[in-house]
């Protein structure tokens, strides 16, 4: 079987993704052309990134996200604020963070990570941050560029609303194209 560029994720409703795409159009009137704006139709939250796997890993990843969901309940997200990653003078990454049962959410990645770890996935350094990527910046943009960005995000004054249940674990299929990566589900386990 061929190699697999996946990850594990909670896909999001098709509602949120639109009220995501009406923040992008906003946000694009900003003139960045170093910002390559995500698809809405693809974003989702990220609870580990696995990079390239091997088909025969399917299984035992699939086994180890129900049990790490076992015990556990449909929980409530809430998308919240709009932020930059790292910081506001060196915007690289415009991202949505989330609200709600994030406790929760915390303790079940934190159980992905240490479930995985057996496997071979290294458990990541930082801190995990609950957030959906709506633009990435590239790496030729200039520091003003970022800083504009930054300072955009910042005077965007934009109010986000909207509740979602969390009810499955995906295991996903990461297709890197010229246009985006496109995703398919491979696996998925209901909370």
């Amino acid at each position: 079987m061929e190699p697999i560029r996946s990850f594990i994720a909670i896909e999001l409703p098709d509602e949120l993704k639109q009220l995501l795409r009406r923040l992008q159009t906003e946000l694009k009137s900003g003139q960045h052309p170093s910002v390559k704006w995500v698809d809405p139709s693809g974003i989702h939250l990220t609870l580990k990134f696995m990079g390239t796997i091997g088909g025969h890993q399917v299984g035992d990843i699939t086994r180890v996200i129900q049990e790490s969901t076992e015990g556990f309940s449909p929980f409530h997200l809430e998308v919240s604020e709009i932020g930059v990653f790292p910081n506001l003078k060196r915007a690289r990454v415009v991202w949505v963070g989330l609200g709600g049962e994030v406790d929760r959410l915390g303790q079940l990645q934190r159980r992905l990570e240490s479930g995985l770890t057996p496997l071979g996935f290294t458990a990541e350094s930082r801190a995990f941050k609950p957030h959906l990527t709506l633009a990435r910046v590239r790496d030729r943009a200039s520091p003003a560029e970022q800083s504009s960005l930054g300072q955009l995000i910042a005077d965007t004054g934009l109010t986000l609303s909207y509740a979602f249940r969390a009810d499955s674990i995906s295991l996903m299929k990461s297709t890197l194209t010229r246009e985006g990566a496109i995703y398919h589900q491979i696996d998925s386990v209901r909370l």
